[in-house]
């Protein structure tokens, strides 16, 4: 399906992109079950697909340098759509470009899948590949920028749960590629019956979401044009968000990448026993997801920020320094410190309806690149000093976001226009 059809069937289907009486609690809610569908539909596909990494591996006799090539045109395609969809969003709204971005993402799908069993050109496989991550880019920022909207008409913080959403649609994702793997079914007939499932799925899914209103007609949008047109990556409070969510997304990117080799040639545990201490840091980061949002209305961001930071620090460390059995504890408290700074910030960075959708663009490419990009370079420096030593480098970067974390209390309503980073709001 083209991006033209689906913005054809959107056109009909969707609400107009004009002003809206303010949204009722029913309508809020219908939109927060929907936001929550379409990040488990992300995290699913994403899973899905990578289930099957290992088979065409297999099938295509590919070289580690082939393989990591098939993860780098991915990541390569979400750095490109991430900074895109500010602009994107501001013209279209957050449905439109939700279905834009699986009109980019599901093609790029297809054809890779297509070239296994074809025998096509690499060069064609990563294109497609590099479509997925564009298509992916887009619908991540539109799908944070819409559970924000949400968020701040429900008037309490429920962000971490939509990013929660995305975990259990990995975790279903996984699992279901596991089952069909372990029983040998084909490759192209699961990812071909996925992005067919998930395509009439986020048709469904984004029909609830929230009337979109223009950026001048937002409270705040009435600023001055040069105010409005001002670029968000100029913003201080902006970027030192950003930073914030980078330490986020380092964390949680660098245990799910590394925790379980960590383990194994680190501490000098089974394979088995690596994939556990990875389990406990997901199945903890899920957990503080779904409590921070209680704790958010409770204590307030900052209160929560700096907790959950100390706790990446301190869980990290166990990891390190301590014994096998601290190490595990350590993976819990990290999964803890890693779960709310990337929700949290995407909450702080929408804090301006008015400005949301490009600060959202900014905030969401700045922590993708530290979870995308963070990783390798962690590899790369455990070569020299041990890859267990060098998850410190966690630590002191969880360090430098707890020092900033103030940056992230809430605008003043009546103040909307972006504070200077030597005058944080207290």
């Amino acid at each position: 399906m083209s991006a033209s059809t689906v913005l054809r069937l959107e056109y009909v289907t969707l609400p107009e992109l004009a002003p809206r009486s303010t949204p009722s609690k029913p309508q809020a809610i219908r939109a927060r079950n929907s936001v929550m569908v379409v990040f488990a539909l992300n995290g699913f596909i994403f899973a899905s697909w990578m289930s099957r990494v290992p088979d065409i591996q297999e099938v295509l006799n590919l070289t580690p340098w082939q393989l990591s090539l098939l993860v780098l045109a991915t990541s390569l395609g979400a750095i490109c759509g991430l900074p895109t969809a500010g602009a994107i969003l501001g013209r279209i709204g957050a449905a439109r470009s939700v279905l834009l971005g699986v009109a980019i993402a599901v093609p790029g799908i297809v054809v890779a899948t297509l070239a296994i069993p074809n025998g096509w050109p690499m060069h064609i496989m990563l294109g497609g590949l590099f479509l997925y991550g564009i298509g992916t880019g887009i619908w991540d920022v539109s799908q944070n920028l819409e559970g924000t909207h949400v968020e701040q008409r429900l008037g309490r913080s429920i962000m971490p749960w939509f990013h929660a959403g995305f975990s259990a649609g990995s975790v279903v994702g996984a699992l279901i590629g596991a089952f069909l793997v372990s029983i040998q079914f084909p490759i192209l007939p699961h990812l071909l019956i996925v992005t067919a499932l998930i395509v009439c799925a986020v048709l469904i899914a984004v029909r609830p979401f929230l009337p979109a209103v223009p950026a001048s007609r937002q409270p705040g949008g009435h600023r001055s044009g040069a105010s409005r047109q001002r670029s968000a990556w100029t913003e201080p409070r902006t970027l030192l968000i950003g930073v914030v969510v980078l330490a986020a997304a380092f964390a949680e990117g660098t245990a799910n990448d590394w925790m379980a080799v960590a383990f194994v040639n680190g501490h000098g545990l089974e394979k088995s026993l690596g994939v556990v201490a990875t389990a406990v840091f997901l199945t903890f980061m899920t957990a503080g997801r779904i409590v921070g949002t209680r704790l958010l209305d409770l204590y307030g961001r900052v209160v929560v920020l700096r907790v959950s930071f100390i706790c990446a620090i301190l869980g990290s460390l166990l990891v390190v320094f301590g014994s096998p059995l601290l190490a595990f504890i350590g993976a819990a408290v990290w999964g803890l410190g890693a779960s709310l700074g990337f929700p949290v910030g995407m909450s702080a960075a929408a804090d301006d309806p008015s400005r949301a959708h490009s600060r959202l663009s900014v905030v969401s490419t700045i922590g993708y690149g530290a979870f995308l990009g963070g990783p390798p370079l962690l590899g790369f420096l455990g070569e020299h000093v041990g890859l267990l030593n060098s998850f410190v480098v966690v630590g002191c970067v969880s360090l430098l976001a707890l020092l900033i974390v103030p940056f992230t209390r809430p605008l003043d309503a009546s103040k909307s226009a972006p504070m200077t980073a030597e005058h944080p709001q207290a």
